[in-house]
């Protein structure tokens, strides 16, 4: 622990760190550009630091820019408006899921009414009842799991031959979670009608 060092030591850890220092620069070379005023580089700093002076102020034009990027975002997800969508909707291979999606039939996008109806027979006193209940239940779910397997098999299919140089991934996912919701509620609204070709 209080032993002396080797003599070695030293000149190895000089020699260490003259490899591992950066080439100094030429320091008469010039550098490429003018140097700038003092008063120049101070304005810069001060314009680049600057603090708000009524912080009640800034928060509230923060808050209306914000309420104003989300009105955007809103109308765009309404009018399908392609430059003002969140960048979750954004890119042509998630417009084209949307219209896979959008122009076909999916049993998924029933699941909530028929859960309702479900709901209301379960809740009767009336085995006969409860029990079409289940089975209408164990069939919604088989046809959801069904449906969406042969979605997401010819939407994998169509993407690969469309866009074989784009990235793919979470496609799917967003395709099938859109196929889950009503489609007088999906955001953004549909662009296609059901039965076109894409």
């Amino acid at each position: 622990m209080f032993r002396r060092r080797s003599q070695d030591a030293p000149a190895a850890a000089t020699a260490l760190a003259e490899e591992q220092a950066p080439q100094s620069r030429d320091p008469q070379a010039p550098k490429g550009r003018p140097t700038p005023k003092r008063s120049e580089s101070q304005a810069n700093r001060r314009t680049r630091a600057s603090v708000p002076k009524d912080r009640k102020e800034a928060a509230r034009e923060g808050r209306a820019r914000m309420r104003s990027e989300r009105e955007k975002q809103r109308l765009a997800l309404l009018s399908g408006d392609e430059r003002a969508l969140p960048p979750r909707d954004k890119g042509p291979v998630r417009r084209f899921a949307r219209n896979y999606v959008d122009s076909r039939f999916t049993v998924a996008e029933w699941f909530l009414p028929f859960a309702v109806v479900i709901l209301i027979l379960s809740v009767l006193h009336n085995p006969g009842l409860q029990f079409v209940s289940l089975m209408l239940w164990l069939l919604i779910i088989l046809g959801i799991v069904l449906d969406s397997l042969r979605h997401a098999l010819g939407l994998r299919k169509q993407l690969r031959e469309r866009f074989p140089s784009e990235s793919h991934r979470g496609v799917t996912a967003y395709a099938l979670m859109r196929t889950l919701q009503m489609r007088r509620l999906r955001l953004p609204k549909p662009q296609v009608k059901r039965g076109a070709t894409l």
